[in-house]
């Protein structure tokens, strides 16, 4: 069992004021679930157009923003749930910062 703020795990740089903490993984011995929180400031750039070959969950904890698919763009707001299947690209906007799960 883990019990632990999220702000007391290290967290890793992710690009210019974009910052990820993997607050449970492997590490934890969660096999088959992990749960990062992604803290974004504003002004800064999200992750270049890609996929993976797991599927993606993520909560809007607060900020705005927008997730890019092939689909087209989606506005993003606090409470919002989005999962991502596999191998689908995506990337998210952040200009006006933005925290996610």
């Amino acid at each position: 069992m883990k019990v632990k703020h999220y702000r007391d795990i290290e967290g890793e740089k992710m690009g210019e004021g974009v910052v990820m903490r993997w607050v449970i993984s492997e590490k934890d011995g969660a096999p088959n679930f992990y749960m990062r929180v992604v803290e974004a400031e504003p002004g800064t750039e999200g992750p270049p157009f890609h996929n993976h070959d797991y599927e993606q969950e993520m909560f809007i904890l607060e900020g705005e923003g927008t997730l890019v698919s092939d689909k087209g763009e989606t506005p993003l707001k606090p409470g919002d749930v989005i999962f991502i299947p596999p191998n689908e690209n995506h990337t998210l906007k952040h200009p006006n910062g933005l925290r996610f799960i």
